[in-house]
């Protein structure tokens, strides 16, 4: 159920007995010379679409900027402070529970928000407003990432370039999977590690085109593998919180009242 295209009086007959809202969340940056800008949201979106469609639960609009500072160099790439996105979130996401939503799933796409969604997450936890969690999809599936691709690589690699191929092929620039694996870093993320202490901050300073991974491993198959995986994951995620009661999500007490 997908809230931008219903009316109020079909939301306030979803709430009337459901209490679960998934909300996709990507950035809009820099994924190398072969894969859009929205290659994160595209991915959240489109899972967790695919996944409320299965069950029936409310999908948001998604969130389509985050903490991206350390592509910044790239042009196009937007962002938003650390902050300013977990203040965000927090605010809207406290706006669903005041429409009788009381547990939040973040479909997230982005390594760049997990601490920060995780974050949210807390602050609502602690005063007992929802029990919202972050969910990445592809650390639902690390087997299966990993008996596909020999290096994965952790931004603009196969994996993502696979999942674009699926959901929005139209959008890889396949002439070029060559020049990104070739221009990016393949195997040496840490290549500034120094003495066990990571001195880069950016992703420019250990890939010259910001992205990792051989790209050439990806295939629409192969996307669809995953993300038929992933969907299944985050079913069966939003399924189990669901099922659970209020009070099983609440904080637990540190003393007696």
């Amino acid at each position: 159920m997908y809230l931008p295209h219903h009316t109020w009086e079909e939301l306030e007959a979803y709430i009337s007995s459901e209490s679960l809202a998934v909300v996709p969340v990507g950035s809009t940056e820099q994924h190398g010379p072969h894969l859009p800008e929205g290659t994160d949201y595209l991915i959240a979106e489109a899972l967790a679409r695919e996944a409320t469609d299965r069950t029936g639960y409310l999908c948001t609009s998604p969130v389509r900027i985050g903490v991206s500072p350390h592509h910044r160099q790239f042009p196009g790439t937007m962002w938003v402070d650390a902050p300013v996105f977990r203040d965000y979130v927090e605010n809207f996401s406290r706006n669903l529970t005041d429409h009788g939503i009381d547990r939040i799933v973040y479909v997230n796409a982005h390594g760049g928000n997990v601490d920060h969604l995780r974050e949210v997450g807390r602050r609502l936890h602690e005063d007992g407003t929802a029990f919202a969690i972050e969910w990445m999809w592809d650390e639902s599936i690390p087997q299966l990432i990993e008996e596909v691709f020999e290096t994965p690589g952790p931004h603009g690699g196969p994996k993502e370039t696979a999942m674009i191929m699926h959901i929005a092929s139209e959008l890889v620039r396949e002439d070029r999977l060559e020049d990104a694996r070739d221009g990016g870093t393949v195997f040496d993320y840490e290549a500034e590690l120094v003495h066990g202490a990571r001195t880069y901050y950016d992703a420019i300073e250990n890939s010259p085109n910001g992205v990792f991974g051989d790209q050439t491993d990806a295939t629409p198959e192969i996307g669809e593998r995953l993300f038929e995986a992933a969907t299944d994951q985050l079913v069966s995620l939003l399924e189990w919180l669901d099922a659970r009661s209020v009070e099983t999500l609440r904080p637990r007490p540190h003393v007696d009242s």
